[in-house]
């Protein structure tokens, strides 16, 4: 009984702890009801602004402001404030002011008297006339991260100061409201990243909607793009004109990103556009090029090819912008390039013609046009080598019996499939000669030509024409009895090319082709004379025949297939005549 404390010291003990209990309830209530408005906040500002009310109100202070961090964390910002004053809006340096000193340093400050702190700011009173007399400033911190501070001015009791068990309520309600903001602040990131994420699949898709529709077989232009990333800054297209020729064009844009992906968008408008009514390459991107040097961001530009196919002769003409030179692969299985004539467009204003973007005619002859972006030829292979343009080559070349749609995804196969990242687009244009009349050439991969003879169109230079003729026979091994017929059949179409192509009024040269493989022999006859009307040429019966046409039926008769196609660039003629051979028996000489 001695140990038993006094009754007076057991109720004062008891007082204290119902108090105590009072204030830890009121507390939890308070942190239960402040988190429950932060955790379902769809307007943060709003939501702090009365999270702040409740803790002044709890605490008994005149007044109260929650700064948050901005500009990189320079500068405090007042986002709510509660009190007799409102200071939303102020801006504070971080470092100064108690403030920004308890920011910096991650410390929580009870300022008892402000008039004794040399921190202190008095710029806030002398500008509002309010008085502030104390201070209990709390850091907002989570994970090591501070986010801002709550600052409350003026306790309201009888001696109006600020006590450790306000700073350590305040701690607790400090560190409930920095998690709420730290997560209002990674949703709303994750909602502007959602936001740009389907914002970026619907200008892919409409990006990828610029691209042409595959069209049915067998036209003779095919294309493919694999963007390294969502969007890309390479593009191609192709169109038919009325008139049937088929435009096509291929681009790069430099850069990356959604800068290069609208500039991409924009070329690739304007060539179709303007593709409807200028129809020559060269004219076509001089005036796209006008056209981007006056929009287009500075420091940007874009190489690109734009040619014109006519697929009923195999014409082409093609203007290149400082793009990579796109291939053509020639029956004979070589390769020649087609260098640029002129920069990249967008840097600067070029015409059309000699002295800017110059077009470049020529004739496919069954061979097959390659235009590629410089993520091909720079395609990372497997064992960390770049392609290269003579790899590309190896590949079309092991693969130029197969459809045009087979050769691309060869490509992109050995390209895409090595496991690396790739950095660059792989875009690729095919296009092709596909006129029935060179269904049986020569393959790419085969010895190709064995003979070409250019001979003034005169009758004298016929005897060596078939001296060529009847070499190139003994050469590919023809039995003796059919080189004789051969060497008849080439020598009166040459004749007629003397006699009725030029006539006796004109001058003019021929060039007689010669190719071999697999038991074919081929024969081109090519003059610049003016073209022939095909239909007095066709054979006809003995009663209808005119001059010359008794040779143009031994023609037909001798040879196995003969075609009359049209010349290169239109202009002449150009006689095919193909002969299956049979080879000499081992005991003839």
């Amino acid at each position: 009984m001695a140990n038993t404390p006094p009754a007076s010291d057991r109720r004062n003990s008891q007082m204290f702890d119902r108090r105590r209990a009072t204030a830890t309830s009121g507390h939890l209530e308070l942190l239960s009801k402040m988190s429950g408005h932060l955790a379902v906040t769809l307007n943060l500002e709003e939501t702090i602004q009365k999270a702040l009310d409740l803790i002044v109100k709890f605490v008994k202070a005149e007044g109260g402001a929650l700064f948050l961090l901005e500009d990189k964390f320079a500068t405090l910002i007042c986002k709510a404030s509660a009190g007799p004053v409102d200071i939303r809006g102020i801006r504070v340096k971080s470092g100064e002011g108690i403030v920004g000193q308890c920011v910096t340093e991650k410390s929580s400050r009870i300022v008892r008297d402000v008039q004794q702190d040399p921190a202190f700011d008095h710029s806030v009173d002398d500008s509002t006339g309010f008085q502030t007399r104390s201070i209990l400033c709390v850091p907002m911190t989570v994970h090591d991260k501070t986010l801002g501070a709550i600052e409350l001015v003026n306790k309201s009791t009888d001696d109006g100061l600020f006590s450790e068990t306000d700073l350590l309520m305040l701690q607790t309600l400090a560190s409930a409201a920095a998690l709420a903001i730290h997560n209002a602040h990674m949703a709303e990131e994750l909602v502007e990243q959602e936001r740009v994420s389907r914002e970026l699949e619907l200008a892919t898709e409409m990006q990828r909607s610029l691209l042409p529709d595959t069209p049915a077989a067998p036209f003779p232009v095919s294309g493919f793009n694999l963007p390294a990333n969502e969007m890309s800054g390479d593009f191609y297209d192709f169109f038919e004109l009325e008139d049937g020729r088929i435009y096509f064009s291929l681009g790069d844009v430099s850069g990356k990103g959604m800068d290069a992906a609208l500039l991409m968008s924009k070329t690739a408008s304007l060539f179709r556009c303007l593709g409807k009514t200028l129809h020559e390459p060269d004219t076509l991107l001089a005036t796209i090029n006008r056209e981007l040097c006056e929009t287009a961001i500075h420091g940007m530009f874009v190489t690109m090819v734009c040619g014109l196919l006519n697929p009923e002769t195999g014409a082409v003409k093609l203007a290149n912008a400082g793009h990579e030179p796109p291939l053509i692969h020639s029956r004979d299985g070589t390769f020649s390039a087609l260098p640029a004539s002129a920069p990249p467009l967008g840097i600067m204003p070029l015409q059309a013609g000699d002295t800017g973007i110059r077009n470049e005619a020529f004739n496919l002859d069954g061979g097959t046009l390659y235009i590629f972006t410089d993520g091909v030829t720079e395609g990372c292979l497997e064992d960390g080598s770049r392609l290269e343009q003579t790899g590309f080559q190896d590949i079309i070349r092991e693969r130029s019996e197969l459809p045009a749609a087979a050769r691309i995804e060869a490509v992109v196969s050995i390209l895409s499939d090595t496991g690396r990242k790739r950095h660059d687009d792989i875009t690729l244009l095919i296009v092709e000669d596909k006129r029935s009349g060179l269904d049986n050439h020569i393959a790419s991969d085969g010895p190709g030509m064995i003979a070409r003879h250019t001979f003034p169109a005169r009758a004298d230079a016929l005897q060596a024409v078939r001296e060529v003729v009847n070499n190139a026979c003994e050469t590919c091994g023809c039995a003796t009895e059919t080189a004789t017929d051969i060497v008849i059949a080439v020598g009166e179409a040459c004749q007629n090319v003397v006699r009725h192509a030029y006539g006796d009024h004109e001058e003019g040269d021929a060039t007689l082709e010669i190719y071999c493989e697999g038991g074919i022999l081929e024969f081109r006859l090519q003059d610049s004379a003016r073209p022939v009307d095909r239909e007095k040429i066709k054979p006809k019966w003995p009663e209808e025949l005119g001059p010359g046409g008794l040779g143009v039926c031994l023609i037909h008769d001798i040879m196995d297939k003969v075609d009359y196609l049209p010349a290169p660039e239109g202009q002449g003629n150009l006689l095919r005549m193909v002969k299956y051979i049979k080879r000499k028996d081992n005991n003839e000489t």
